[in-house]
């Protein structure tokens, strides 16, 4: 068997299946430190401010109306103060009408022009050996009311409570507010206060009075967050600025930016949005900030581009071909050695491959992407050269193995720092590992030497004869010669 190729090539191949089972289990820990560091993102983030979803300005009117309201009360004697009763001794009712002041759906009014300014500013902040990139913006809104159609709004008696309007803007986390909060109605400052309600709503609001008063509004907040920051398009006619130093932002949302400039002093984007492009009524009797909020925000996320958890996860799912081409080189190389390698040393070979995964993202964490890959790749090839040359037997054939594995270790170098050409590369390097082997193996005799090979075509040898066959064969003979 050790003679025949074809039978080598075919327990290569399953060996190199076999290398699924460890390859699945370092995924699942490069995928385990992966979560790990994205729970300690999140909690840092959280505490500095977290994801930044800011929704407003909306106008909010009061609107109440008296109304005849028919009610059963009970008979009351006058004179005893008694509930009257009649002969079964159950209380008597009566039909009572009274107008009385009921409160109607406020109505929600959205900006005609919203006009939004964002500076960020980004730090680094640290918990453990993770790094958290948050930020700082301020943030400048200038807006205006369509106030001569609210009037419109109402229906039947309904009063509209001008003197109570009031000013909303909806934000993820009040803790995340720093620094300035200023709100100016032409020229003159209003206070603003927390929304304070029931159901976790958080975000600002300020009382305004009469908003037929006020023609121009601006807004002036401070924030902190982290991974995001999104803005609704509240305005019939939205536009955001957002400028920042951070060099790797994310677009994402409802809407991308209509331009943006991005190099490694930072980004600056630009959004200009139409009313006819969000599905969102001008002024309104239902409030649309969760819709709002859930389904047209739109900004930019600040992360960390093609991070080691994502290089590391996907230099697992490429190892297998690596391995496998691994194999196969030491299968070719060490064809006319006395002692063609184990099942075993496959395996050991194909286990270091494996590991090399692991050291990199245990030295990534500690070191930075490049610097661990180096030590880990670096590693690995030491160790498999040293392997091919006392372990393995393949003397100078080794300089082969040592040069196969730093292309190998190289290429794959290039497919981690470049997602967009990663599937081009692997399968170019795929495509021509296979040739390489077809140009090779031209010539070999896969059934082995003849006579030798499991699939060898087997030669019949007569079964020795016995005693009793020969002597009777014998004793016919002399009967025969004797006859003549």
């Amino acid at each position: 068997m050790r003679d025949s190729i074809g039978i080598r090539f075919l327990i290569v191949g399953l060996l190199t299946l076999l290398m699924f089972i460890p390859l699945f289990f370092v995924s699942e820990i490069v995928q385990s430190r992966k979560y790990y560091s994205e729970d300690t993102l999140r909690d840092v983030g959280r505490e500095w401010g977290g994801e930044q979803v800011i929704s407003g300005p909306v106008l909010v009117v009061p609107v109440e109306e008296t109304v005849d309201q028919t009610s059963s009360e009970q008979v009351v004697d006058p004179i005893t103060n008694e509930v009257k009763m009649d002969e079964n001794g159950q209380a008597i009712f009566k039909q009572v009408t009274r107008r009385v002041t009921v409160k109607r759906d406020p109505i929600y009014v959205y900006p005609n022009a919203f006009d939004v300014k964002i500076a960020t500013q980004t730090q680094v902040r640290h918990r453990g050996i993770f790094n958290v990139p948050v930020y700082q913006a301020d943030m400048t809104v200038a807006f205006d009311f369509p106030t001569d159609l609210i009037v419109d709004m109402a229906v039947n008696e309904e009063v509209i409570l001008w003197d109570d309007a009031a000013m909303v803007v909806d934000i993820s986390n009040n803790a995340a507010l720093r620094g300035v909060a200023v709100l100016t109605i032409d020229g003159s400052a209003y206070p603003l206060e927390p929304i304070a309600s029931s159901e976790r709503r958080a975000g600002i609001t300020a009382d305004i009075g009469d908003p037929r008063e006020g023609t121009s509004y601006d807004l002036h907040l401070g924030l902190n967050g982290a991974q995001s920051l999104m803005i609704a398009p509240v305005g019939r006619q939205t536009s955001v600025a957002v400028t920042s130093d951070w060099a790797s932002p994310s677009f994402s949302g409802a809407f991308l930016p209509d331009g943006s400039d991005i190099s490694d002093a930072g980004f600056s984007a630009r959004w200009t949005i139409p009313h006819l492009a969000r599905t969102l009524p001008q002024l309104s009797r239902d409030n649309y900030t969760s819709t709002l909020r859930r389904d047209m925000a739109f900004g930019v996320e600040f992360i960390e581009p093609n991070d080691f958890y994502q290089k590391s996860y996907r230099a697992a799912k490429y190892a297998i071909l690596f391995i496998a081409l691994t194999f196969l080189t030491v299968l070719l190389i060490e064809k006319g050695t006395k002692r063609p390698a184990h099942p075993v040393q496959y395996l050991l070979i194909g286990l270091a491959q494996s590991i090399f995964v692991l050291l990199m993202v245990a030295y990534s964490e500690q070191f930075g992407f490049a610097i661990a890959y180096a030590i880990s790749a670096g590693a690995t090839i030491v160790l498999l050269t040293f392997f091919g040359h006392f372990g393995l037997n393949l003397g100078k054939r080794t300089a082969v193995l040592a040069l196969m594995l730093l292309v190998l270790y190289g290429v794959l170098y290039l497919i981690l720092q470049s997602e967009d050409f990663a599937l081009l590369a692997g399968a170019t390097l795929a495509f021509v590992a296979l040739a390489a082997t077809m140009y090779f193996t031209r010539n070999e005799d896969w059934y082995g030497p003849e006579g030798k090979g499991m699939f060898a075509k087997k030669v019949k040898v007569p079964a020795p004869e016995s005693i009793e066959a020969k002597a009777a064969r014998t004793a016919a003979a002399k009967a025969a010669e004797a006859q003549n």
